[in-house]
């Protein structure tokens, strides 16, 4: 594989610009040689704006004209499986934005057509890869507060997310989906994996189809147990958006991420504190900076790990452990009792 990757893109909508500004931050190593969009006006405003030389308004025709060394897929998850399934076909590796698909049964077929073809696959996972979350699993891994026995992940916010995603108001398969992927994504990382889930969810904004907030218990193999909730309907002042919070109990010590970013760390009775807050970039901006370069963070390991031909760290079989615990979920909020993930 050549020092510089030809990368294709696939989505140039909401959130595809932090894409965009990150693949523009990696051009050392990643060549962005075409954008699509089924919006060709969108398509065409993207590749104007990052200097694309070129762009198209169907995948197919891009992916047949395109030698490409991978494809990075921006869009909604109903797309997800017919555009992996695409790239696939022509042996490239892709990347996909979570939710990964909108049933367990696509995100099989999804890893195993890859697998069958030998081509790598990652989920854009990026809570994993945001700085104050990376460290967090750093003084974790170092044993910093010992074996962890309880924690709590928490995401809750008033933000309007609506107005930049007019979309996930009719979604029947909201917040869990959205955010509760994330955070499960990161109980799993920082806890353990899970052996049992217990959810209970709630709809609070008006004229909404799915649920808006989600509460859930997880028992994890190792005999920890944590509590992940999420909220788009909540009344803080100041709200956090779009920080993660938590709180990790060790049988040495404990951790807290606070709001601002600041991280307690208590050991043996010693106590440190710090702002795990980083510099903005040039094409970042608060509240959403700690989003905003968790993209650049995801896609330079994707790089380094196509490079490397190594599997990464969020590639579709392990996503498959995180989307296992929002199906769960799920199943628990309907029948009122825990529910196992499925292996």
């Amino acid at each position: 594989m050549s020092s510089r990757l030809r990368a294709g893109l696939i989505g140039c909508g909401f959130y595809a610009r932090n894409h965009l500004h990150a693949w523009r931050d990696l051009s050392d190593d990643v060549e962005l040689v075409a954008v699509c969009d089924r919006d060709e006006q969108k398509a065409g405003a993207a590749a104007e704006a990052f200097s694309v030389p070129r762009w198209y308004g169907d995948a197919a025709r891009m992916m047949e004209a395109e030698a490409l060394d991978f494809v990075d897929i921006v869009t909604t998850m109903p797309s997800h499986k017919s555009l992996v399934l695409l790239a696939a076909s022509h042996k490239v590796p892709v990347i996909v934005q979570k939710p990964f698909a909108p049933t367990w049964q696509d995100c099989l077929d999804m890893v195993d057509v890859c697998r069958n073809a030998g081509v790598p696959l990652m989920v854009h996972e990026n809570f994993r890869f945001q700085s104050p979350l990376l460290e967090v699993r750093r003084v974790l891994e170092a044993g910093t507060i010992g074996d962890v026995t309880w924690g709590r992940i928490n995401w809750r916010t008033g933000y309007d997310i609506y107005a930049g995603q007019p979309y996930l108001a009719t979604e029947e398969r909201f917040i869990l989906l959205d955010i509760g992927v994330h955070v499960l994504d990161l109980a799993r990382v920082l806890l353990g994996e899970v052996e049992r889930v217990f959810c209970e969810t709630q709809s609070v904004k008006p004229s909404i189809a799915g649920e808006d907030m989600a509460t859930i218990m997880l028992k994890h193999h190792n005999g920890a147990v944590s509590v992940v909730d999420c909220s788009y309907a909540t009344k803080r002042d100041p709200d956090p958006f779009p920080e993660v919070l938590l709180e990790i109990e060790g049988r040495r010590g404990s951790l807290l991420l606070s709001p601002g970013l600041e991280l307690r760390v208590t050991s043996e009775g010693a106590t440190t504190v710090r702002s795990l807050r980083t510099p903005l970039l040039p094409w970042t901006s608060e509240p959403w900076h700690v989003s905003q370069e968790s993209v650049l963070n995801t896609q330079r390991h994707w790089v380094e790990c196509l490079k490397a031909a190594r599997e990464p760290e969020t590639s579709g079989r392990d996503n498959l452990k995180t989307y296992a615990l929002v199906e769960a979920a799920y199943e628990s909020a309907t029948s009122h009792q825990a529910a196992r993930p499925n292996s």
